[in-house]
C-alpha cells in the first residue's frame, strides 16, 4: 500500500493505491517502512513530478524521509545489512516513503539504534540535517555569536534552536503569538511575535536561519552585523548584507551527520517535534489538515 498523487491535484489528489515492492537497483536497499515523514512544499518542488532527465514521472510517490528495517541489497551494496534498523532521507528526484517499502540509495541512509523508536527516526532527517548544514557548513556558527531563527516553533526551528544552543549561540526565536511558549520550551533565550512586535527592535545578529522568505526575509537582511550570514531554504534570496553573506541551499543526505543527530537525541541534548501521527490508512486525511500543525507530521506505516 502506498500514498500517490499527481501534479495538478497536490495533496488535495492524495490516494491509497497497491503497488508491487520495489527492486533494489545497484547499490540500493529496500526498506520496509516503520514510519514517513512529510514537507507539504514537496507539492511544489520540481524533482516531485519528473526525474533528472525532466521526464515527466507522475503518479509520484512523495515523502523523503524514513525510519524502517533493510529487507533487500542491491547489487553492490556495502555497509548496510538486511535486517539492519535504519533513517535517513531519500532521493528527491525518486518516489518517496509514504509506502510499505521503499527502494533507498544506501549512501542515503544511516543506523537508527534500538532504542530510538522509528517515529522518532522518521521525524529526524530533513529537519535536523537542514539545521545542521544550515548553522554549521553554511552558516559557519561560532560559540558566541547570535542567531535569529525564524519559525523557531516549527519542525526546522526547534533543530536551529536546540543546535545553535547546545554550539553557545544566542537565540532569538520568531513565529506567531500562539508559537511563544513553544520556542521558548525549545531553548529560544528571546521571542519576536512577528505579527505584533517590530523585528527591528532586535539590534543586530550574526546569523539569520530563514525559513520564510519574503519581506520577512528582506527585513532580517538589515539586522546582520558586518560580517553575518543570511541562510535560507526558500530559494535565492531577494536581498543580500550589506557586508556578509547569503546562502540560499537544499538539504543532502549525510550518515555521519545524521549520526551525530540521532546521538544527540539518545543523550537528551536534542528533542524532535512531532505536530501529529497518523496510520497510512490516515495519511491522505493527515496531509490535508483542516487547521495548523505546529510541528512535524509523520506516517506510522506499521504499528
Amino acid at each position: 500500500m502506498i500514498v500517490v498523487t499527481d501534479q495538478a491535484a497536490g495533496t488535495a489528489g492524495m490516494t491509497l493505491v497497491e503497488r508491487p515492492e520495489p527492486p533494489a537497483a545497484i547499490n540500493d536497499v529496500v526498506v520496509e517502512v516503520h514510519a514517513s515523514g512529510f514537507v507539504p512544499t514537496e507539492m511544489a518542488w520540481p524533482s516531485t513530478w519528473t526525474d533528472r532527465l525532466n521526464r515527466d514521472r507522475t503518479p509520484s510517490i512523495p515523502g523523503h524521509e524514513l525510519a524502517g528495517v533493510i529487507t533487500a541489497l542491491g547489487y553492490g551494496t556495502t555497509g548496510l545489512s538486511v535486517g539492519q534498523r535504519v533513517f535517513g532521507l531519500t532521493d528527491w528526484h525518486r518516489d518517496g516513503t509514504l509506502a510499505e517499502y521503499a527502494a533507498v540509495e544506501a549512501r542515503n541512509l544511516a543506523p537508527l539504534p534500538g532504542d530510538v523508536d522509528f517515529t522518532v527516526g522518521a521525524s529526524l532527517p530533513i529537519s535536523g540535517l537542514t539545521a545542521w548544514q544550515g548553522l554549521f557548513e553554511h552558516g559557519r556558527l561560532q560559540a558566541g555569536q547570535s542567531v535569529l531563527a525564524h519559525g523557531a516553533a516549527g519542525a526546522v526551528g526547534t533543530m536551529v534552536t536546540q543546535l545553535a544552543r547546545e554550539a553557545g549561540a544566542y537565540v532569538i526565536g520568531t513565529g506567531r503569538a500562539t508559537d511563544r511558549q513553544k520556542a521558548l520550551d525549545f531553548g529560544a533565550q528571546e521571542f519576536l511575535d512577528l505579527d505584533n512586535d517590530a523585528l527591528e527592535d532586535i539590534g543586530g545578529v550574526d546569523l539569520v536561519f530563514d525559513v520564510i522568505g519574503g519581506d520577512i526575509q528582506s527585513r532580517s537582511v538589515g539586522l546582520i552585523r558586518a560580517g553575518g550570514i543570511l541562510v535560507t531554504v526558500v530559494g535565492p534570496p531577494e536581498a543580500r548584507p550589506a557586508d556578509g553573506l547569503a546562502v540560499d541551499f537544499v538539504v543532502e543526505s549525510d550518515r555521519t551527520q545524521l549520526g551525530e543527530i540521532v546521538h544527540r537525541v539518545r543523550d537528551g541534548r536534542l528533542r524532535t517535534n512531532i505536530g501529529n501521527i497518523a496510520t497510512l490508512d490516515d495519511a491522505v486525511a493527515a496531509l490535508n489538515p483542516t487547521e495548523r500543525i505546529k510541528g512535524k507530521t509523520i506516517i506510522r506505516v506499521r504499528p
